[in-house]
């Protein structure tokens, strides 16, 4: 199983990026996955989850209007569309996938067996 991020940069207050999350080695339609970030000195942090088949999402209330996660099963691939970003957005973002095949969401650190390497953003003028 591989998990690869990418897009993240440098990008000035209310600007926007989006984030991608290239899987392989396993059959990606059938996970949930979701997106975590992790500042410095703070804990990782859910930012958003999405079921198999996109039917169902859900947000940290810190981004709900802000971050549109998606995924395109097609091509193993999740995307973070980031809009509005503010400087307490910086962080290391991270994809998880999770362990158990289920139509549902996943919020639990412990329920995430695979993660990738993270891509850095950073909200600053």
């Amino acid at each position: 199983v591989q998990l690869v991020e990418s897009g993240g940069g440098l990008v000035q207050p209310g600007g926007s990026l989006r984030l991608s999350c290239a899987a392989s080695g396993f059959t990606f339609s059938e996970y949930p996955m979701s997106w975590y970030r992790q500042a410095p000195g703070k804990e990782r942090e859910l930012v958003a989850a999405i079921s198999r088949l996109s039917g169902v999402e859900d947000y940290a209330d810190s981004v709900k209007g802000r971050l549109t996660i998606s995924r395109e099963n097609a091509k193993n691939t999740m995307y973070l569309q980031m809009n509005e970003l503010k400087a307490e957005d910086t962080a290391v973002y991270y994809c998880a996938k999770g362990k158990r095949r289920r139509n549902g969401l996943v919020f639990q650190l412990s329920e995430f067996d695979y993660w990738g390497q993270g891509t850095q953003v950073t909200v600053s003028s």
